[in-house]
């Protein structure tokens, strides 16, 4: 399978932004760096093997066809679905957030807004 392009939204981009923030904030530009290549990593996987991510929070918000994928060294995860001609990159959020305390919480945490069709998209391609 063709790996598909990447696209995160403006709520992924600033959670990644956020995340980098707070470790350079804390001291820890090692940590930022590894942050960024374990993103990458994690990207190019999903882009490679959309199907693997968890549907756990697909069924639990009643969003047919979300998926996430954790980052290894990071206690984050990507939310993303596949569509025909990207991954659509939702969010990166640390773990243990609690996405379900109850579904309409969780959608506009996983979107930042109840419509997630005004986000406009960023297109980052790993080669």
């Amino acid at each position: 399978m063709k790996a598909k392009t990447v696209v995160p939204r403006e709520q992924a981009i600033r959670d990644i932004d956020d995340a980098i923030a707070y470790s350079l904030r804390e001291g820890a530009e090692s940590a930022a760096l590894s942050f960024i290549d374990e993103l990458e990593s994690a990207y190019i996987h999903v882009s490679r093997h959309p199907g693997t991510g968890s549907t756990r929070y697909a069924h639990e918000l009643d969003l047919p066809g979300l998926r996430f994928w954790p980052l290894t060294r990071f206690p984050h995860v990507v939310f993303y679905f596949e569509r025909s001609a990207c991954i659509d990159v939702w969010r990166a959020v640390h773990g243990q957030r609690d996405i379900c305390m109850d579904a309409d919480v969780g959608i506009r945490l996983l979107t930042g807004r109840h419509d997630d069709r005004r986000f406009p998209i960023v297109v980052v391609i790993f080669g």
